[in-house]
């Protein structure tokens, strides 16, 4: 597995892979996030993937005592030991850590429905959507429907899933002028990913629905309802079905 390791401040290290959003390269940032967070490894207090890197958040002086420790066990050298930054100490526990993973070792995620009323004031997008694509609204819904969709990353704003495996059918870019408000919950495309609004922001995106479940709640353990890895099957529903979901904030078929 090809990856490069550098400083982020002094405070963390980035694993830099292929630089472009591709779900072979995020099936490997997930295995190596899933391999170091397991690993615990001295200092390391979180562990970021994202589309084609992996963030390793540290304490330098957790990282400092354990150099320290390692150093007392070996003391022929421990004057080398003692002298090395610990960026550099501890990229050298990641190399050691991620010897001999293969990409494939990602563990699959789960598969969580999410509920969405498309179109209408809820995707205020869609037949605009529609119109550039060449395609009919109800064709839009049914390809996104049918689209192998998977959460590639979290970002921008707490639970926010940037979601790859869009239909290349559907693939547009985002919109010139950003609105300054998007509900939260609101379901939008552009280019070859779906996102889905944890919270009320501006956004540039195409919005074609909105689900009534919240994406984020610091109350559940994990706060987050998707998760980096986790797939994702939308499941349209109807204006009349959008207060029972909200209220409850649970989903099942029906």
């Amino acid at each position: 597995m090809n990856f490069e390791i550098g400083p982020l401040g002094d405070r963390a290290l980035l694993l830099s892979f292929a630089s472009r959003v591709d779900p072979e390269i995020n099936h490997a940032v997930q295995a190596v996030a899933a391999r170091l967070d397991a690993a615990r490894l001295p200092g390391v207090f979180d562990v970021a993937p994202a589309f084609c890197t992996v963030g390793v958040h540290y304490d330098p002086l957790a990282v400092f005592e354990a150099m320290q420790a390692e150093a007392a066990r070996h003391a022929p050298v421990a004057g080398d030991m003692a002298w090395q930054p610990p960026f550099a100490w501890l990229a050298a526990r990641v190399r050691e850590e991620l010897a001999g993973l293969e990409p494939g070792t990602a563990a699959a995620g789960r598969m969580v429905e999410i509920p969405v009323v498309y179109g209408g004031e809820h995707g205020p997008d869609l037949p605009e959507v529609a119109e550039r694509l060449g395609l009919s609204p109800q064709a839009v819904v049914e390809r996104h429907l049918a689209s192998a969709h998977r959460v590639y990353m979290l970002g921008f704003t707490p639970g926010l899933p940037f979601i790859g495996g869009l239909d290349p059918t559907l693939v547009l870019p985002r919109r010139s002028t950003p609105r300054t408000r998007v509900p939260a919950g609101t379901v939008a495309i552009a280019r070859e990913q779906s996102v889905i609004y944890s919270y009320e922001t501006p956004g540039g995106w195409n919005l074609i629905g909105r689900t009534p479940l919240a994406l984020f709640d610091v109350a559940q353990d994990p706060p987050c309802r998707l998760l980096p890895g986790d797939r994702v099957r939308f499941v349209p529903i109807d204006a009349g079905q959008w207060d029972a979901v909200a209220r409850d904030d649970t989903w099942s078929p029906r």
